[in-house]
């Protein structure tokens, strides 16, 4: 069976609607108590190149069950109305994806960050290292 839409049409279209914040923008959130930074990547990725420092972890495969309150692995955390919680993953692709899974379930307060941790790694963004439990 062919692939008739491929990822990159599926990120463009998810560019399309979300909204994206540059790695410069986002490294202005910093000091916000109003913008949540969410890595979404695996946990083994954080273990081995740190996180975004303050960002909080919620993993690609849990958030849709995460921000749903009718989900019994649902998260107050990840649901405060009050809060823009922009997503980052490694390269700007699977937030993009998951920031349009929000819009699709509803949530208006969802954005990406463009570029991902690479991005942030690049530009000199302040690093946290997550230990291994």
């Amino acid at each position: 069976m062919a692939v008739t839409k491929g990822y990159k049409q599926l990120i463009e279209e998810a560019e399309a609607v979300v909204k994206t914040y540059s790695v410069e923008d986002a490294k202005g959130f910093a000091d916000r108590d109003d913008v949540v930074m969410v890595d979404i990547r695996d946990i083994r990725e954080l273990h081995k190149m740190g996180k975004v420092a303050g960002a909080t972890h919620a993993p690609r495969g849990m958030l849709e069950f995460w921000v749903d309150p009718e989900s019994p692995y649902y998260r107050e955390s990840l649901a405060d109305e009050s809060k823009e919680y922009v997503l980052y993953c490694g390269s700007g692709w699977r937030s993009a994806l998951a920031a349009k899974a929000m819009v699709d379930m509803g949530l208006t307060n969802y954005a990406h960050m463009g570029g991902g941790f690479s991005g942030w790694k690049e530009s000199d963004g302040t690093i946290e290292a997550v230990e291994a439990k």
